[in-house]
């Protein structure tokens, strides 16, 4: 589903993003995040220049970052590093308490577990291979018992974090030294184990860019309670693929990302 339009001015060096969709506040969010980032963490990501989010559709002007995206073959050892450099500056760099909320707007773990609800809800039929068939009966199973209690705001054990919210590795731009970050419309309020595990799961990543998952989140100084709901939410971003790939019917995602899943079970 395409969420947005994006044109490049290359001689001004601006980006236009335009939103297609925004029942869900993402021009809103994006240019929060925006704001919030040109303030505290100025290199990190693009500079807000302008917003129409009044607009039909809403758009947002903003820097062009120098460099390319990830994702476009296995991740090299400083390309790791960088992305850990990265996303430790996102976390540390914006007080989460100046995070704003939009009206109606839920914490990112909330917005998650009810997506991922949703979707297991929904009635399908398992299909032949039985791979596939374990791992959504076990993945499902596994859901109804599982504990996503929120974070409690100001806790040291989970800390809150402004979290960027999609783990696409092509959102993260390599420029030979440096990793910058992109594509802030579904940021908000989250906690680090659940963007690791948005990141460490994504297919761009694990599939495409060949990450250890166990390696690059051993790099995380997470609290042993982060530690316990990284695995979970690893496991519901896994599961979140597992249904989305299975509801659209892509036979050739669906087993790997079955064997993922039970691998994680």
């Amino acid at each position: 589903m395409v969420t947005h339009q994006v044109s490049v001015d290359q001689e001004q060096q601006v980006v236009v993003k335009r939103y297609l969709d925004s029942h869900h506040g993402e021009p809103a969010r994006e240019w929060r995040a925006l704001q919030l980032l040109a303030e505290h963490a100025p290199r990190l990501a693009p500079a807000p220049i302008s917003a129409d989010l009044d607009a039909d559709p809403p758009c947002i002007v903003m820097s062009l970052l120098p460099g390319e995206p990830l994702g476009s073959g296995s991740l090299t050892p400083p390309q790791e590093r960088a992305l850990a450099i990265a996303l430790g500056q996102l976390w540390q760099a914006v007080p989460v308490g100046l995070v704003t909320p939009l009206e109606g707007e839920l914490t990112r773990s909330h917005e998650f577990v009810r997506l991922v609800r949703d979707w297991a809800a929904a009635p399908a039929d398992p299909g032949p291979d039985p791979v596939v068939r374990e791992a959504l009966v076990s993945g499902t199973t596994w859901l109804v018992q599982a504990d996503f209690a929120p974070a409690v705001p100001g806790s040291a054990a989970t800390p809150q974090v402004l979290g960027q919210g999609d783990g696409n590795l092509s959102n993260f731009i390599w420029d030979g030294e440096l990793v910058r970050i992109v594509d802030f419309e579904d940021s908000g309020v989250s906690d680090r184990a659940l963007e690791l595990a948005d990141l460490v799961e994504h297919v761009s990543t694990w599939r495409d860019g060949g990450l250890d998952a166990e390696r690059f989140t051993a790099e995380f100084d997470l609290a042993p309670a982060e530690r316990a709901r990284l695995a979970d939410w690893r496991r519901l971003a896994a599961l979140s693929w597992l249904l989305y790939f299975h509801q659209r019917g892509d036979v050739d995602s669906l087993r790997p990302q079955a064997e993922r899943m039970l691998s994680l079970l």
